[in-house]
């Protein structure tokens, strides 16, 4: 586990929106993702992902305009994913202001890219998007999805995870698709597997309710926590998530 435990609030942008829904699905529009990201860094955010959910080749030179606008609001890490399908693509981001990019559909497509990625740019910069989802069909239980959970792969979850890993991920972003936008609590029995195989960091996301969440999921491995809706509506702030982990005792930044 990492000494300090980072909170990040998590941008879903459509066609220059933050959006959130249920599961991936009825997607809604939740603001400003320029205005959000001021505000979170204000707030005391440790990162911010902005995630490109639609991710199409017409609206990529909108995005980069996007990340380059987040990333003169902000002085924190900025990681960036979506429509990322070769290595060109992510010196674009970088060069656009991301710190990092985050990986997911074309890094199962074509596991090479990976390994490109890390090669070129370092560890530090590939995050590995997981859209995890429990299955009966792996033998993990767990399964690995694409567009937003509603493809199931042939991926069992913890074997794509230990690949990840031996192509050069830095960091794991474990999503829930179950738990995502339900508001109900992590998968805990989810990031303790993934924790178990990873020796680099984990980031726990889908399912963030309440401030008491958090520390749920440091305690089941997480070295850092995601979170979109509760931060959007205001529900729960990212000041109140920390003092909830420092409560139960993790240090934060």
């Amino acid at each position: 586990m990492s000494l300090s435990i980072r909170v990040i609030p998590c941008l879903d942008v459509a066609d220059g929106r933050v959006v959130k829904g249920v599961n991936f699905l009825n997607l809604r529009d939740a603001g400003d993702p320029i205005e959000l990201a001021a505000r979170y860094y204000a707030d005391g955010a440790d990162e911010l992902t902005f995630l490109d959910v639609h991710a199409t080749v017409d609206n990529r030179s909108t995005m980069y305009d996007l990340v380059t606008a987040c990333a003169e609001q902000i002085f924190i890490p900025l990681t960036v994913g979506g429509g990322i399908r070769e290595v060109d693509d992510v010196a674009k981001l970088l060069a656009a202001g991301a710190d990092k990019v985050s990986v997911g559909s074309a890094g199962i497509s074509n596991p090479n890219l990976l390994q490109q990625i890390s090669q070129r740019f370092g560890n530090q910069v590939l995050v590995i998007s997981l859209d995890l989802k429990r299955s009966p069909n792996t033998p993990s239980g767990y399964v690995v999805t694409t567009h937003g959970g509603r493809n199931e792969t042939d991926l069992d979850a913890l074997a794509w995870v230990s690949r990840t890993i031996e192509l050069g991920a830095g960091e794991l972003l474990v999503n829930s698709i179950d738990a995502d936008g339900t508001r109900a609590g992590f998968d805990q029995e989810m990031l303790r597997e993934v924790r178990a195989l990873a020796k680099v960091p984990v980031i726990a996301s889908g399912g963030a309710g309440k401030a008491e969440d958090f520390p749920v999921a440091a305690a089941a491995g997480a070295d850092a926590i995601l979170a979109a809706s509760i931060f959007h509506e205001g529900s729960v702030t990212i000041s109140q998530a920390k003092a909830a982990l420092k409560a139960a005792g993790y240090e934060t930044r």
